[in-house]
């Protein structure tokens, strides 16, 4: 989700990734709204439902980015004239830098939560931790040609889907807490497994992506659109059969058939993002776009707003309707507050996208 300067530094950005992460925001402001301020009598209606439902494809979308922009950067490195150990170092510093900022905005959290925050609150895994680990883990494709970096990382992407029901089923007993919160599926947090398969899917598609001759990239969207379109179908059928290969196995938890699902969907985003912002656009850049732009600044604010206590009163209380009318203010004041980023402060953008 954290686009690496130094990777973009006097490159144009490249406008389609921009957009489907400011769609990816937007889709995210509306469930967490919903998910805070919705009467719970209401959240079994359809409206609640198709909101969160709707609301689960960010997470993908944004670590997929994360694995495009972080593959961008190893492959900057393979261009420098560094030692294997050089370039795994510097890859690791794009690891630290996310866990900075996860534990950053949990600090900021629990002060401005108080007096209602505990401690424990501050070891909570967010998005943001699991991007620091998983770039952490693929840190290690730096030892590789950017080829055999293709492979690896699909190979790991599929390891860490299928693997997911099986570390569900781990008791993690004996092991220090913070590893049963970054490795054990659970609702409550975003856990490695599975949710890293899809910044590993990214690395792939990201290499590739710098590997082909930039008039390429059409066609490479093309096929994307095209296997998006197969996850999806192959899927939800495989995900309606009542045979599994596991014991135990969730399917809104740990499934890798929903990692499938939703890796084509984030696929079929990217082409359609593809042809609106070159043929409907023109290259113009769009205040989706911005969005995505600074979609790291976006996800910080709106978490404050949507779940701090400014407006707890409001929480947990009001009826469709009125949820989904803050939904649409919140995502204005998001707007404008990423326009005036984009104004006031034109040189971070680069740093400024999760």
């Amino acid at each position: 989700m954290v686009a690496p300067a130094a990777a973009v530094k006097n490159k144009p950005r490249l406008a389609y990734l921009d957009w489907a992460r400011g769609v990816a925001s937007i889709i995210m402001i509306q469930g967490h709204v919903f998910h805070s301020f919705t009467d719970p009598q209401l959240r079994n209606s359809s409206t609640y439902q198709l909101s969160q439902f709707i609301g689960g494809m960010p997470p993908a979308i944004f670590l997929f980015l994360t694995g495009v922009t972080f593959a961008f950067l190893l492959f900057s490195l393979d261009k420098k004239a560094l030692s294997t150990g050089e370039r795994v170092w510097q890859a690791l510093r794009r690891s630290g830098y996310l866990f900075v900022l996860a534990y950053l905005f949990r600090i900021q959290l629990f002060i401005t939560g108080q007096p209602g925050a505990q401690w424990g609150d501050l070891l909570k895994v967010d998005i943001l931790n699991e991007m620091g680990l998983a770039a952490a883990v693929l840190s290690l494709l730096a030892i590789v040609p950017a080829l055999d970096r293709i492979r690896l990382s699909a190979a790991i992407g599929l390891l860490i889907a299928v693997a997911g029901p099986l570390f569900s089923q781990f008791s993690f007993d004996g092991f220090p807490a913070f590893v049963r919160l970054y490795l054990k599926p659970d609702y409550a947090q975003f856990s490695f497994f599975p949710w890293a398969a899809f910044m590993a899917f990214g690395v792939t598609f990201g290499t590739i992506m710098r590997m082909i001759p930039p008039n390429k990239v059409e066609r490479l969207l093309e096929w994307g659109a095209l296997l998006g379109f197969g996850l999806v179908t192959s899927g939800r059928f495989f995900g309606d059969l009542d045979y599994s290969l596991y014991t135990k196995s969730e399917y809104w938890l740990d499934s890798p058939t929903l990692v499938f699902v939703k890796l084509g969907v984030v696929l079929l985003l990217l082409a359609v993002a593809f042809v609106w912002t070159e043929y409907g656009l023109h290259g113009r850049r769009s205040w989706v776009a911005i969005f995505g732009m600074h979609s790291l600044l976006v996800y910080w604010v709106h978490i404050e707003l949507v779940y701090g206590q400014l407006f707890m009163k409001w929480k947990e209380t009001l009826p469709l309707n009125s949820a989904a009318l803050v939904a649409a203010v919140v995502i204005v004041l998001m707007g404008a507050l990423a326009l005036g980023k984009r104004h006031f402060l034109p040189n971070k953008a680069a740093a400024a996208s999760l």
